[in-house]
């Protein structure tokens, strides 16, 4: 469960005497999410969601996502929406914890995308790229190409003990990649959600309804975002990953893509970098994951995720040549 920060009743009075939602009548932790603690909060005013931000995000990062998440509610894009406190401001701190309330989003995270969802997916990516053409914030990518070395320092004996050889495939990539050097393409870069996994979209029946999550958020290239969403929607999961025979579903990442396209066709430079950065992408989340699997301690109250279900994901990418292997036309 991802309730990392316990919130006393009397701190909850205390920090809601802040704003102008009246009174609480349900407050419960939310176990969905790793990185902070999430409660449902119901008020006499409506229902919105309290984050509490744990160690793992920077204090200095947060003005962004909030940036991030107003700017697109301006927009009329279907986000969470800060909520400001009375001295008008969103960001304030709550049982030793930055915090933050924001509304309710309406909609349910599909446990397993269909096809039509997946257009809905590549669209809704598409508007928020397109929303946020104008922020003029930025944060770099902490977890881009120029991290993965230091994420994998020191990992490929935990590497193999996952399955034998696999440490050797990952220093391949990791060589590959950094060959390709993907930061110095010709890309159209901008603000990307960089974590936009079916549990951080909503959906009402196969209707996209809103993304959350923006914590991940940063300035990289729009491509890269949706090279994230092609390992995190288009892929049926095995068992174990990799040994379980991973497979890709085509009609899904032809549909993401071509919903992505309906709203903003990708430039030939992005095409033909998609199956680089989709590479990159699988990259990136088994490392992190990697990390999580080895360094969690038993009892933990959220279970990591098992790297080796990328690794299957990497498998398939290095065979991939053009953008037309993952159903995004020919190149």
């Amino acid at each position: 469960m991802a309730v990392y920060t316990h919130v006393s009743d009397e701190a909850l009075a205390a920090f809601l005497a802040e704003y102008d939602l009246g009174k609480a009548l349900s407050f419960k932790g939310i176990a969905e999410g790793v990185e902070n603690s999430n409660y449902f909060l119901e008020t006499s005013k409506g229902r919105f969601i309290l984050t509490l931000f744990e160690k793992r995000v920077k204090a200095d990062d947060l003005p962004y996502f909030i940036g991030v998440k107003q700017h697109l509610a301006a927009k009329g894009y279907p986000c969470p929406e800060p909520i400001m406190g009375r001295d008008g401001k969103a960001l304030r701190t709550l049982e030793g914890r930055d915090a933050v309330i924001i509304s309710f989003l309406e909609g349910l995270s599909p446990r397993r995308p269909n096809v039509v969802q997946c257009r809905g997916l590549g669209e809704g990516l598409a508007r928020m790229h397109v929303a946020l053409a104008d922020f003029d914030m930025t944060r770099e990518n902490a977890l881009g190409p120029a991290s993965w070395p230091r994420l994998w320092e020191g990992r490929a004996a935990s590497a193999d003990a996952l399955l034998h050889g696999l440490a050797g495939r990952i220093e391949t990539d990791i060589a590959a990649i950094a060959k390709a050097d993907p930061d110095s393409l010709p890309l159209p870069r901008g603000t990307i959600h960089a974590d936009l996994f079916p549990d951080n979209a909503f959906f009402l029946g196969d209707d996209f309804s809103g993304a959350i999550d923006f914590y991940f958020a940063c300035t990289d290239a729009l491509a890269y975002d949706l090279a994230v969403c092609l390992n995190a929607w288009a892929f049926e999961d095995g068992a174990a990953g990799e040994a379980a025979g991973l497979q890709f579903n085509f009609s899904k990442g032809a549909s993401l893509i071509a919903g992505y396209e309906s709203v903003r066709p990708l430039e030939p430079t992005e095409r033909e970098a998609l199956p680089i950065l989709a590479r990159g992408a699988a990259l990136r989340f088994f490392l992190t994951r990697l990390i999580d699997w080895t360094d969690t301690p038993e009892g933990a109250l959220v279970r990591p995720k098992n790297p080796l279900e990328y690794a299957g994901r990497l498998s398939f990418h290095r065979k991939v040549t053009s953008a037309a292997g993952y159903g995004g036309g020919t190149s």
